[in-house]
């Protein structure tokens, strides 16, 4: 690789490579082109604004765009393993008597599946997820269903129904379920109407907001935005998650939990 590459020449490489990756470093991308780490910055930065990646501390991590909604089948396949180590991580944030609000999706599922056997006591699930009815027959668990128009594509509920509900919930944390988790992009989603039902689960929240999210969330950016990543309090995800992301999110304020499988 020659040093004589212009800035467009550069960039081509670096968004080639990144893509190929997922992830660049800086220290690499400058000995592999024989430019300074400052040229390096320079044109990661220039491909953040274009939309290509996103900078983190010592490099980039892929911009994923999801602009189709995958089935709630085929999601609750995918990455299950991690996703079942992530539910059971995510019940020792519970204490005995909380009131919960979770949105819908496979991974919050699997939060309300090992709530079940945590022996828990006292525990309200507010929730429009509807695979948790499934999950709390002959358990101590209380469970409300938000109400609203089922979308089957989701397995939830949504519309204005489900808001009226959650307008008259104060829940002490709330588990949020997303497509997409972006330092810059925050908490993002295809779907308009489950952006808003995972929106104001958040505002209604005085507690922690933890986030479930597999590592293949991570980078990821979708149509809509749930909420900006400050407002983000912990996020459990799996061991995949690459720690070039950590510094960034941490410098926003999001604890980090790596959930073992």
């Amino acid at each position: 690789m020659s040093s004589t590459l212009i800035p467009a020449e550069r960039r081509k490489v670096i968004r080639e490579l990144v893509r190929a990756r997922g992830v660049v470093r800086v220290a690499d991308l400058s000995a592999q082109l024989h430019v300074s780490d400052i040229t390096v910055r320079r044109d990661l930065e220039a491909l953040e604004q274009a939309g290509v990646l996103e900078r983190t501390h010592g490099g980039a991590i892929y911009s994923q765009r999801m602009r189709v909604e995958p089935l709630y089948t085929d999601k609750d396949r995918i990455h299950r393993r991690e996703k079942q180590a992530i539910g059971r991580t995510a019940t020792a944030l519970v204490n005995d008597g909380d009131t919960l609000l979770i949105n819908s999706g496979s991974t919050t599922l699997q939060v309300i599946h090992h709530l079940r056997l945590s022996g828990r006591q006292g525990i309200k699930i507010v929730t429009s997820n509807v695979g948790a009815l499934a999950e709390v027959l002959d358990s101590d668990l209380e469970l409300i269903l938000i109400g609203g128009s089922f979308r089957q594509q989701s397995n939830s509920l949504v519309g204005p129904l489900a808001v009226v509900a959650l307008e008259r919930v104060n829940a002490n944390r709330t588990f949020i379920g997303v497509d997409g988790v972006s330092a810059r992009h925050g908490l993002t989603t295809p779907i308009l109407q489950e952006a808003e039902i995972a929106q104001l689960m958040i505002e209604r929240t005085h507690g922690p907001v933890i986030v479930v999210a597999d590592h293949s969330k991570v980078g990821v950016i979708a149509n809509f935005v749930t909420a900006p990543i400050d407002r983000v309090n912990i996020l459990v995800t799996d061991e995949g998650f690459d720690e070039e992301y950590r510094a960034e999110l941490e410098g926003r304020g999001v604890e980090i939990i790596i959930a073992s499988t």
